[in-house]
């Protein structure tokens, strides 16, 4: 799994349509299961998953309890890599890096930008490459 996380319009998603020019895009929706990727795989064809922000803004309004929202995402993330070792599927995420420390003043605002903040490290922690991506430039990580 290769991630690329960077704040808005810092140039992500043109880094990853030159990287993987072949790839399958699946926007994630909110509200829908994380697992409806599934849907978007064709053999021999990278899979990009984008649109965590508004899907995680729907499940932080769906599910009160952070912890379990973690193990949800979690269990979504490591079906993400079952699929890459049993399918051969090479899956790219496109994640925001939010705030880049100014904390907001309203609650949910802050819980949404926790939250989002632990859904990257915890892809990060699963992903072979991350990239961070800022002005158009690409970096890698790890």
């Amino acid at each position: 799994m290769q991630l690329f996380i960077g704040g808005a319009c810092a140039g992500k998603r043109d880094a990853v349509s030159e990287r993987f020019p072949a790839a399958k895009w699946h926007h994630l929706a909110p509200g829908v299961p994380l697992g409806a990727w599934r849907e978007t795989v064709v053999a021999g064809h990278p899979l990009v998953l984008t649109g965590w922000t508004a899907w995680l803004e729907a499940a932080l309004a769906a599910v009160p309890d952070d912890d379990r929202l973690r193990r949800e995402w979690g269990g979504g993330l490591a079906a993400l890599a079952d699929a890459e070792r049993e399918m051969a599927l090479e899956v790219v995420l496109i994640l925001p890096e939010m705030g880049r420390g100014i904390v907001p003043m309203a609650a949910e605002a802050r819980r949404l930008r926790d939250l989002a903040g632990w859904l990257a490290q915890d892809a990060a922690r699963r992903s072979d490459a991350v990239w961070y991506v800022r002005h158009g430039l690409v970096r890698r990580l790890g």
